[in-house]
């Protein structure tokens, strides 16, 4: 399981460091894709299949399916870390999260997210007051 919240500069050349606890997770290759809110997904080989295996049953009749599917796998790269636990995420990925500099690399259960760090802020500020209505939704009776 993926927890956690760790802040970590990308730099000019788009590469991140992973920390460590995540990389014993992730293993050797993993899966980088775009994220829903404008955040990139990082997910193990194990739990991509997992997710991969659930897309194929959309039906490719109707348009929802093919433009999510058609989003989410065009973005997606396999990736490996560096010597130094550094990943090097594509231009287009970096783009589309809006990667500058300053990043937070989050453990969502089965996934990593990595958000610029003004995105995340939004984010939570948005959402923070909302948490408890939200919590009382999913979970009730």
């Amino acid at each position: 399981m993926l927890l956690g919240e760790y802040h970590h500069n990308i730099d000019d050349k788009g590469r991140l460091v992973i920390p460590t606890k995540y990389r014993e997770e992730l293993g050797d290759t993993f899966v980088i894709a775009r994220g829903i809110e404008k955040c990139l997904y990082v997910y193990s080989t194990s739990e991509w299949e997992k997710l991969v295996s659930k897309l194929n049953t959309l039906p490719f009749t109707k348009k929802d399916a093919r433009t999510f599917t058609r989003s989410f796998f065009s973005g997606a790269t396999v990736c490996e870390f560096d010597k130094s636990g550094r990943i090097n995420i594509t231009s287009p990925l970096v783009s589309y999260a809006g990667l500058k500099k300053e990043c937070v690399i989050i453990g969502v259960n089965d996934r990593l997210e990595i958000w610029s760090e003004d995105a995340f802020n939004n984010f939570m500020n948005e959402n923070s007051e909302q948490l408890e209505e939200i919590a009382e939704h999913l979970f009730e009776e």
